[in-house]
């Protein structure tokens, strides 16, 4: 069974005359009749009561008719669809991100980008790292920002931020009044840390591997903004951005003396997948625009 076949018959239908059909469709009547008659033999059974040219839908016919009209139209509806998604001025970019980054970081890019491009549409999903990786892997996602150390090989990444990455105690902790601080000195401390599905985890993990000191976390919390409530509580002290959604009032933020304390943040998808020409604009975007935008190393 073929689309044209479909379409065909509809139009015989509406018109129940097979050379006016034909007319209409730009085709010859026997082309019409041969379509129709093979469109029929593999049903089964036939569609038309038929009187010379004149044509008449019987009751299966009838029947038939409007699941082919239902299904020509899903297809037209599929079709604008995609036609939506990949427009480059008037499609649709599917992004996810990591949680804390929807404060002030992914609404400010979107804001930014649909100046010059106001008919372009987000679709955006935001989790934790393992949220955020699985809707990449799966497909349900075409980009993602996250983490520079989730990147694998089959990934392709642009910086777009590197924040960096401070030492934060309570305000009245007795560091607090420190204009720099060395991460040795917080041996013995109680550190909150960050559990594994935490975008900033890797990243802190790595950074203390290249120091060769690691501190115990005497607590491992969720995501970002638990992690500043634990210090602001007196519970203990960590590294954390100084992005919004942490600046709470009790928070002392103090610079690291040790070099290469940052975490970057940048746009990654897979090198592998098919990306539509919005989205691709989208990544031509921040490659330009991104004030950190280098080769990767």
């Amino acid at each position: 069974m073929e689309l044209t076949q479909l379409e065909y018959f509809l139009t015989a239908a509406r018109l129940q005359h097979m050379t006016m059909a034909a007319k209409a469709l730009n085709i010859t009547q026997p082309a019409l009749s041969h379509s129709i008659t093979k469109l029929e033999s593999e049903l089964g059974i036939p569609l038309f009561e038929r009187n010379g040219r004149n044509i008449q839908l019987n009751r299966y016919g009838k029947m038939f008719v409007k699941w082919v009209e239902q299904a020509l139209q899903d297809i037209k509806n599929g079709m604008q669809e995609i036609e939506e998604w990949i427009h480059p001025d008037q499609g649709i970019i599917s992004m996810s991100y990591l949680n804390i980054l929807g404060v002030d970081r992914v609404p400010s890019l979107i804001r930014d980008y649909r100046v010059d491009h106001p008919e372009v549409r987000f679709e955006l999903k935001q989790g934790n790292n393992g949220d955020i990786d699985e809707h990449l892997e799966t497909g349900h996602s075409d980009l993602m920002i996250t983490s520079r150390e989730t990147i694998m090989d089959n990934h392709e990444w642009i910086i777009i931020e590197k924040t960096p990455l401070y030492i934060v105690v309570s305000s009245t902790h007795p560091f607090a009044g420190r204009e720099s601080l060395s991460l040795l000195e917080l041996s013995g401390e109680p550190f909150v840390g960050l559990k594994n599905n935490c975008g900033l985890k890797a990243t802190l993990t790595s950074r203390f591997q290249n120091t060769g000191f690691m501190l115990t976390s005497t607590y491992d919390a969720e995501d970002l903004a638990t992690v500043a409530g634990f210090i602001k509580a007196g519970l203990g002290v960590s590294v954390l951005p100084q992005t919004l959604g942490l600046m709470l009032d009790g928070l002392a933020w103090i610079p690291i003396q040790e070099e290469g304390w940052y975490w970057e943040i940048g746009l990654k998808w897979r090198k592998d997948r098919y990306l539509s020409p919005a989205t691709k604009r989208f990544i031509a975007y921040v490659e330009q625009t991104s004030p950190v935008a280098e080769s990767e190393e």
